[in-house]
């Protein structure tokens, strides 16, 4: 499974959900969907109910729910977030070359638009 996370990325919360045994799910007390955050650790983490899955750690949040299992700080999974993308059409475009960045640039220059012209009437 290839990712595009990486310590010091921004990400953007998109599940404040923290599943239970069961399949149940709980509102998680440090995240809030939409809610920025940058990444201080990214790698596989290990559960004995939930496998193996990517994770993630956040900067300035100690998870907690670990605590329940015996973990300390254990990281969240990382398919709660997605990358925060400043330029969205640039990462669009990023898809069709292998290799390259999530979002080439932000600063990409903007085309002139058609100007209208004044009519006399």
């Amino acid at each position: 499974m290839t990712h595009q996370f990486y310590a010091g990325m921004q990400v953007v919360c998109i599940d404040d959900q923290v599943p239970l045994e069961g399949g149940k799910t709980v509102k998680d007390a440090n995240l809030t969907e939409g809610d920025i955050f940058t990444l201080r650790w990214v790698g596989m983490a290990s559960h004995y109910v939930f496998g193996d899955y990517l994770g993630v750690k956040l900067e300035g949040i100690d998870s907690k729910f670990g605590e329940a299992w015996g973990l300390s700080d254990a990281p969240y999974a990382a398919r709660r977030f997605r990358p925060l993308v400043k330029d969205r059409l640039g990462s669009l475009r990023a898809l069709l070359v292998p290799g390259q960045p999530l979002a080439p640039s932000t600063e990409e220059p903007r085309r002139r638009g058609k100007v209208k012209e004044e009519e006399k009437v």
